[in-house]
């Protein structure tokens, strides 16, 4: 059987929700937090360690709250993020403050990860069967004939909507084959009453489809992209306009990169499983009720790791 390894996406916990961070906040009955159940479906589906992707500054409180709880049941590893950590050849400018973005976080694994690999954001909940779903795809054999063979979690539009205002969505189109052909960034998409609405790039409002298949940053990747991953940092890096202190190098942007060259194919796994997070401070609530009634079904122990 394969060795498989959870990247979880911790280096961006900066931003503040009430008094603490939010993807710290305490959501389960014995202050578990979202990160706890996806690690827990991790290890459920057979995944065999953890990787969290983290700042300096970070990585105390980080272990505190999570780490050395998991790592009593689960062989845990961590990297850190620099914003320094560039490569040769290039400077950080002077007044950047900001690490690289999500491609950079996933970079930051080289030398560490060395299986097939499944990357999370660290503060959203993803339900069970996508992560048993892209552990068995990474598993299998596939024939393909691109340079490149990974899958992603599609998750419907309808359920990753909050009722609190509007979210970004990264709507998938498919081909023929149900293949991921590109990853359209739509913005201010809001529930209504008739299903959702969305800005068209143009400032317009216009219907969104429910039904769609939209990526929440869930990717099953082989080891080999850590390659090409540093390839296209230093494409990105050298394609930067001097001033430059805000762009970022995205996962997504540079998986769709990888399909329009056709070195990449990308499995798009169906979840019906209902997406939720924190994006604004009125989900907790909501998001604590969602955990209390999963565990009412079954689907989780009232204490997650047992202490």
């Amino acid at each position: 059987m394969k060795e498989t390894t959870l990247v979880i996406m911790a280096a961006g916990m900066g931003s503040r929700f009430g008094e603490g961070i939010k993807q710290l906040e305490p959501m389960g009955p014995n202050k578990e937090i979202i990160m706890d159940y996806s690690v827990y479906d991790a290890m459920e589906a057979g995944f065999n360690k953890v990787v969290f992707v983290t700042r300096s500054d970070l990585l105390d409180i980080l272990k505190e709250v999570i780490g050395n709880r998991v790592e009593k049941k689960f062989p845990v590893q961590y990297v850190i993020q620099e914003l320094s950590d560039i490569p040769e050849g290039f400077q950080v400018p002077s007044d950047r403050t900001k690490p690289w973005g999500t491609g950079q976080a996933v970079l930051s694994c080289k030398g560490v990860v060395d299986t097939p690999f499944l990357v999370i954001n660290a503060d959203d909940y993803y339900g069970k069967d996508a992560f048993k779903l892209i552990h068995d795809y990474l598993i299998a054999d596939h024939s393909t004939d691109r340079q490149y063979d990974f899958c992603m979690a599609g998750f419907i539009l309808g359920n990753t909507l909050s009722d609190h205002g509007g979210v970004t969505r990264g709507i998938c189109v498919l081909d023929e084959n149900g293949k991921l052909a590109g990853v359209n960034e739509t913005k201010g998409i809001v529930k209504t009453s008739k299903g959702a609405t969305c800005e068209d790039g143009k400032g317009n409002i216009v219907p969104c489809d429910v039904h769609s298949h939209v990526s929440m940053n869930m990717w099953g990747f082989t080891p080999d992209f850590l390659d090409a991953l540093e390839e296209g940092f230093r494409d990105f890096l050298a394609g930067l306009e001097e001033g430059d202190t805000n762009s970022e190098f995205l996962l997504p942007m540079f998986v769709d990169a990888l399909i329009q060259n056709g070195r990449a194919s990308v499995s798009v796994l169906e979840t019906k499983d209902k997406w939720f997070g924190v994006t604004y401070k009125e989900d907790k609530p909501i998001v604590v009720e969602s955990i209390r009634r999963l565990i009412a079904e079954g689907k989780y122990p009232n204490n997650l790791y047992g202490d």
